[in-house]
């Protein structure tokens, strides 16, 4: 195998003679990603019928299939995820001198947008909306158009093997198991461009287990009635956050699944394993059906009542992720709601029915977290995109009233709890009722708190995961914890 250090520049009359074309695949080998599969997800989000409309033009055959997606679907072909290294030698031989050429199996319009930005291609070959050139009919084209060995390859999958049965070397890039172990009686190879082996923390990723956390919201009913000591009933809760937690991971799944375009225009989450094409969006949509799944047969043995409530909160985060996250307000309502929602499974998971004041309080505690979570966006964004920065809709104009609003609903939220204290139903659930005064100022410093590390640009996360990691966030709940435990 010819290593880095074996290549010398020379002139470019020299290496047209000594090198034959470089000819290059693209799904899986200059980018990291299935883009027939990413343009089909920005489809069915921009337009969910076609769903019921691509089996059609599938019968019509592959290729026409891809044409049509093409026609509808514009990637942005600046921000994929290009393997880098891999990018970088191709650049090394493009100014050598090397005839480089571009054979995929996607539709010539992505491809030629694709080679128009990187501008390092001198021929591109790609599927036409008749003939689908993968495999054996990619080989025939290249054959008819270089020679029988006279080109190199680089690919990644094993359709490319019938490619290098004819390529004088083979180039791998991020090769599957198959393919490596075949490669050695197919062709000579050139070079290897490993990829990076995943571990288990790699694929736990977009499952996002750390924001299991607000889960623990379930437990809120049986804790306000005083009824955690009921072995039975934590029992249910227990199996109820195990069901929330399958239900969020599916959901947050989707979500990016659908946001990749988004998702690689953000300064944080362009990292998340699908849009940086560390995972294949493969595993994601495999993923989504096992813990829809998991979650219902572990919810029906809580209660059919609350596998229903849980059913309403994943329809209602997916609706979330197709449609409301940009309308503006909409959003940041819907997304309060996914909260109260753990509240409400709770109470149904334990037959314990919340009262109107935990009710009115969280929803004004909620609509406070669901909107600084929008104002810290937009704040981040402005740092990374200037006063033209938009956020989920949001202008950076509209700063200001977010801030408002999202402070006035926190505030709110402590007036209930003050209100709440001084009820009757305080103290008949309360010995020392008093104590829970202290409540009030807590819960007002860490609402100020939160909303003065949002203005700062500190807050990239959700409210709740910020909490969690935030040395004062986690000084004030135990505080109150201890407060509440001392009233009882």
């Amino acid at each position: 195998m010819q290593g880095a250090a074996e290549f010398r520049l020379v002139s470019s009359e020299e290496q047209a003679v000594r090198s034959p074309a470089l000819v290059v695949d693209l799904d899986g080998t200059l980018v990291k990603t299935d883009l027939l599969l990413e343009s089909i997800l920005a489809l069915i989000k921009r337009r969910p019928f076609y769903l019921f409309i691509l089996p059609v033009w599938l019968l019509k055959g592959r290729a026409y299939l891809k044409q049509q997606i093409a026609r509808r679907v514009s990637l942005d072909v600046c921000v994929l995820p290009y393997r880098e290294d891999f990018l970088d030698y191709l650049k090394t031989q493009r100014t050598e001198g090397r005839t480089i050429a571009l054979a995929t199996a996607g539709d010539i319009q992505t491809a030629q947008r694709l080679a128009d930005h990187l501008k390092l291609f001198d021929l591109v070959f790609a599927s036409d909306g008749i003939t689908n050139l993968s495999g054996e009919s990619k080989r025939f084209r290249l054959v008819s158009e270089f020679g029988e060995k006279g080109f190199d390859y680089a690919g990644n999958d094993r359709r490319d093997l019938t490619v290098w049965s004819s390529a004088r070397k083979a180039i791998l890039v991020n090769p599957t198991r198959l393919v490596s172990s075949r490669i050695a009686k197919v062709a000579h190879v050139d070079r290897v461009f490993e990829k990076r082996r995943r571990g288990l923390g790699d694929h736990l990723a977009p499952l996002r287990p750390q924001h299991w956390l607000k889960n623990i919201l379930l437990f809120v009913p049986l804790i306000a009635a005083h009824r955690f000591n009921e072995v039975d009933l934590l029992g249910k809760v227990f199996l109820a956050f195990l069901t929330f937690g399958c239900f969020a991971s599916a959901g947050y799944l989707f979500n990016d699944l659908l946001d990749l375009s988004e998702d690689r225009h953000h300064p944080q989450k362009r990292f998340r394993p699908f849009a940086a094409g560390d995972l294949p969006l493969s595993y994601g949509l495999a993923m989504i059906p096992v813990l829809v799944g998991l979650g219902c047969i572990i919810g029906i043995l809580v209660s059919q009542l609350f596998l229903w409530v849980s059913l309403i909160y994943l329809a209602l985060s997916v609706t979330y992720s197709l449609y409301v996250k940009t309308v503006v307000l909409l959003d940041v309502i819907v997304l309060a709601g996914l909260y109260t929602m753990r509240i409400l499974a709770g109470s149904a998971a334990v037959a314990i029915w919340p009262s109107h004041w935990l009710l009115a309080f969280s929803t004004f505690l909620f609509f406070s977290l669901a909107l600084v979570k929008r104002y810290g966006e937009l704040v981040v964004m402005r740092t990374i995109s200037g006063d033209g920065a938009k956020a989920r809709g949001y202008e950076l104009s509209d700063g200001e009233l977010l801030a408002a609003m999202g402070i006035a609903s926190g505030y709110l939220a402590v007036l209930i709890l003050a209100l709440y204290i001084n009820s009757g139903t305080a103290r008949l659930l309360y010995g020392r009722y008093e104590l829970m005064w202290f409540l009030c100022p807590l819960l007002f410093y860490w609402i100020s708190h939160i909303w003065l590390v949002a203005h700062r640009g500190r807050m990239p996360d959700d409210p709740v995961v910020f909490a969690s990691n935030d040395r004062t966030s986690r000084i004030l709940g135990l505080l109150m914890l201890a407060i509440a435990v001392l009233a009882v």
